[in-house]
């Protein structure tokens, strides 16, 4: 901090401002307040000024002794104070307010803040912990406890800090610019973790709604806006374990069978009405759920705070900060090492698609397009009424590439399921001709948000080795989980929409009509290898009058619980891994609403436990039987025995494990049950019966066979040898070579 000097006597018109600077002071719109501000040498001694509209009067304390030295008289404008000073001294202000009296040090006797080589990574794009680095700081400095302020208004022509520490009045502290990259800072005294703020910004065309901060850490509740101070204590992390071994349990050849959820709605204090679960409530009652039905991760709709619940987190205004729904950023790190605790992963939805047009948000944040395109063809979502990231600007790159590290790195995050993917790769996405602006070279492809998306997923596998990175995308864009040294966009796995879309058309069908749609069912395996592929049934599916997923199924209230089971079984038998969204494994009736927690009291009758059971048996067959996993994404591990049965709407197929050891999945989706229906396998003996969607035990008719079968020496299917099965109505059933276990 800048030492100054104590009183002398001279007369104050040496401490006067031009007209021009006392003027522009006066209406908050002095671009450069360190210049008149703060200590000063004038030849004979030190100027201190101090600008404080409102204040009675301020005295200078030396901050050692706390001894008295001098009375701040009044300058030429209201609230503008000054004092001379002679010999070396620190200080701080005494201040009398209407309200009481208040002690702190000055803003304006402190130094630059950032470093030249902050300064420089941000405006190349290069920073990767913006979330250390701008936004508000609390740390000490020169011995001050404080808060350092910094923020990205390159085209402000003055940026002040406001909050509950000075009435929300933009005179009081009025920012240093850093020229070269656009950078404001200010270090405000006394400041402390919990203290809400916003900028206030002066654009080119006049003053601006106030804006909550682009890297704030923390936020007021909803519908309060203001960003909060974070508190700087870093968590104290116990999940080493998890994180040593997280690149082997998240490896392709592992199993990974995600339990979608949306986090205030999936259960609440008192019903369906009752008060949001913070996160460590959340934590109590959420892991053992997730261990009790065998998910080996969760995956949060986005919980980047996000001013309008209804937009379930997709429309995000603070890309560095978790909601304060659920409580502090320290709570939600409580939550992550929980689950990492009980060998949970938790998987992030993230949106560097889009933002909201909130005014308190990035929207033309400093007066220009600074977040998003100028022109509204590039610039705009019509779908969603959203501004699309300008990914092509090196600042917009590297905040949104330091949004994805901050959530990887600080919160220990296990991977990123990217969001809507396909609208940022092309510029004509969901726009008529005419009403899009093609790239340099004339095409549709948004070339800077494909070296984005490459950049990101290449610094991500560097810097938090084994994370995953998931990109919804719908379209036939070529090569998005294959590695960019290959061409590819370089993601980890890719929603496989495709299949879901086909699979829900086929099982919506009233099973007479089936056999009219049984390409539907095994169009997946024609290219289920072009990408390494997620099997998603998902939150879009179940809301916006699409009904719930048992209330797709066709028939009576057996068969819709019978197909339900069936689908599910297809699912997770069927190669590629496993997403399902929340209240699906309960047979839930009613579509999922964002303002009701889910309909648990379903689960007093038999069939929404046995919906239940079997999805939980599904994991952990799923986890148990390697050949189930081992292979989801490589060919060696499928193979059709019956594919073409479109009479019956029979499909039969095999998994193989690393071993080529074999398993057999046959499903019926008739409710006619198949008597002597003859399969080839790989080899004879017997063949246990390891599971049956139809079993009495999910609340199925209990037609199967009896737990195991001999397989005959009779060729089959290409097979040298082959099973009579029983197949049950619109059920499905696993069998594998073995031994009936002694019980």
């Amino acid at each position: 901090m800048t030492q100054a000097v104590a009183p002398q006597n001279h007369q104050p018109d040496y401490a006067q401002l031009s007209a021009p600077e006392a003027d522009a002071l006066a209406r908050g719109e002095h671009g450069n307040p360190f210049a008149i501000l703060g200590p000063h040498p004038d030849g004979t001694g030190f100027l201190v000024r101090a600008f404080l509209p409102n204040a009675l009067g301020v005295e200078l304390v030396e901050r050692e002794s706390g001894r008295h030295l001098a009375h701040m008289e009044a300058g030429q404008i209201p609230g503008l104070f000054y004092a001379r000073l002679d010999y070396q001294a620190t200080y701080f202000f005494r201040i009398r307010w209407p309200s009481g009296v208040q002690e702190t040090e000055d803003p304006y006797s402190f130094g630059t803040l950032l470093g030249d080589v902050d300064i420089y990574l941000i405006n190349e794009g290069k920073h990767r912990q913006l979330g250390q680095c701008l936004g508000a700081q609390a740390m000490t400095i020169d011995g001050v406890q404080g808060v350092r302020f910094a923020v990205w208004a390159p085209n402000a022509r003055r940026v002040s800090v406001v909050g509950n520490f000075n009435t929300w009045d933009g005179r009081r502290h009025p920012m240093r610019l850093r020229h070269g990259a656009g950078v404001w800072e200010l270090f405000i005294p006394r400041v402390k973790p919990g203290d809400s703020y916003k900028y206030e910004i002066l654009g080119q065309h006049g003053l601006l709604p106030l804006k909550a901060d682009p890297v704030a850490l923390a936020t007021e509740l909803p519908p309060c806006t203001a960003s909060v101070v974070a508190d700087p204590a870093p968590f104290e992390w116990h999940d080493d374990d998890w994180m040593a071994q997280r690149k082997e349990r998240q490896s392709v050849h592992a199993p990974f069978s995600v339990y979608e959820l949306h986090s205030t709605s999936w259960r609440r204090d008192g019903g369906d009405d009752g008060r949001i679960l913070n996160w460590r409530e959340l934590a109590e009652q959420l892991i053992p759920y997730i261990q009790e039905m065998g998910f080996t991760h969760i995956e949060l709709l986005p919980v980047m705070e996000h001013p309008f619940s209804g937009s379930w987190g997709y429309q995000p205004l603070s890309q560095f900060a978790p909601t304060s729904r659920h409580g502090t950023p320290a709570d939600f790190a409580a939550f992550v090492d929980a689950c990492h605790q009980a060998h949970v992963g938790v998987i992030l939805d993230w949106v560097p698609a889009h933002f909201p047009t909130d005014p308190h948000g990035l929207a033309r944040f400093d007066g220009t397009a600074l977040y998003e395109y100028e022109h509204p063809f590039e610039g705009f979502h019509q779908d969603w009424n959203t501004y699309i990231y300008n990914l092509g600007r090196n600042e917009v790159h590297g905040f949104m590439l330091s949004s994805a590290l901050h959530w990887l790195k600080h919160f220990h995050i296990d991977g990123l399921r990217v969001d809507a993917v396909a609208s940022m790769l092309y510029r004509d996405y969901s726009r008529k001709q005419g009403e899009w602006i093609p790239n340099k070279y004339g095409g549709r492809e948004n070339l800077e948000t494909i070296d984005f998306l490459r950049h990101l997923n290449d610094v991500v596998h560097e810097e938090a080795p084994g994370a995953l990175m998931i990109a919804e995308e719908s379209t036939a864009w070529p090569g998005v989980s294959k590695p960019t040294s290959e061409g590819g966009l370089g993601f980890s796995y890719k929603w496989n929409m495709g299949w879901m879309h086909d699979t829900l058309h086929y099982i919506e069908r009233d099973p007479i009509y089936r056999r009219y749609d049984h390409h539907n069912m095994t169009f997946g395996m024609v290219y289920a290898y072009s990408e390494r592929f997620v099997l998603p049934i998902s939150h879009d599916e179940v809301v916006h009058g699409k009904g719930s997923l048992l209330n797709k199924m066709p028939g009576d209230n057996w068969q819709k619980f019978a197909n339900l089971r069936a689908y599910l079984s297809f699912m997770w038998t069927h190669p590629g891994k496993k997403l399902l969204f929340m209240g699906s494994e309960i047979g839930q009736w009613r579509e999922w609403s964002h303002d009701r927690e889910l309909d648990w009291f379903l689960l007093q009758h038999q069939n929404h436990q046995g919906v239940q059971k079997l999805v939980a048996d599904l994991n952990r067959l799923y986890r148990a039987e390697p050949m189930l996993h081992e292979h989801d994404c490589e060919p060696e591990g499928f193979q059709w025995l019956v594919g073409d049965d479109s009479a019956n709407s029979v499909f039969a197929w095999l998994r193989f494990d690393s071993q080529k050891r074999p398993l057999l999945v046959v499903g019926n989706f008739t409710p006619v049950p198949r008597y002597d229906y003859r399969i080839g396998v790989p080899e004879g003996g017997q063949w246990l019966e390891l599971f049956n969607s139809d079993s009495d035990i999910y609340g199925g008719s209990g037609v199967g066979n009896g737990g195991a079968v001999t397989a005959d020496e009779t060729s089959s299917h290409g097979q040298p040898a082959s099973l009579d099965l029983k197949l049950p109505p619109l059920g499905v059933v696993i069998l594998r070579p073995g031994t009936r276990p002694e019980h």
